[in-house]
């Protein structure tokens, strides 16, 4: 049992604090990795997730993209960080929480990808303008800032 279902047990729904970290990973042709969730409801989202205790936003990272795609990250840079009232959350089952996500970014990855099944139903990389319609909103603006960063410095996303 995780951190987070220990907590659980003790706190019930209560609203509660949770730090998690994701990954936008760029291939070459400047496509961005999206992974749809088993829950909630197969919407698509960035491969990432929760912090365990001890982790480091950039280890929770690379242990989440690893665990949901098989592939291993590197280079990881910051993007940003996201907290505040936009980030509460009311899980399916009752749960609520406010999440403090540390987004970061990479085109420095290996491996193959592999598709977690008790977490998701897919993985694939998508042009920005073919991204699925059912995504997570605060992912999608993630992305946004991204492609704005990327372009504003002249980048190749």
């Amino acid at each position: 049992m995780g951190y987070i279902e220990e907590l659980r047990k003790l706190v019930g729904h209560r609203p509660l604090i949770f730090v998690g970290s994701v990954v936008i990973i760029a291939d070459e042709q400047g496509r961005i990795l999206l992974q749809q969730r088993k829950f909630p409801n197969g919407v698509w989202g960035l491969p990432g997730g929760l912090m365990e205790l001890g982790e480091s936003t950039e280890e929770v990272a690379k242990r989440e993209v690893f665990e949901e795609t098989g592939l291993y990250v590197e280079n990881l840079q910051l993007l940003n960080v996201y907290s505040g009232q936009d980030q509460f959350i009311k899980a399916e089952n009752g749960d609520e929480f406010y999440v403090v996500t540390t987004a970061y970014y990479t085109k420095d990855f290996s491996g193959g990808l592999v598709v977690d099944l008790e977490e998701s139903i897919k993985v694939d990389f998508f042009q920005p303008e073919e991204f699925p319609e059912k995504m997570i909103g605060s992912h999608r603006k993630m992305i946004e800032e991204y492609m704005e960063m990327i372009h504003s410095r002249g980048y190749n996303a």
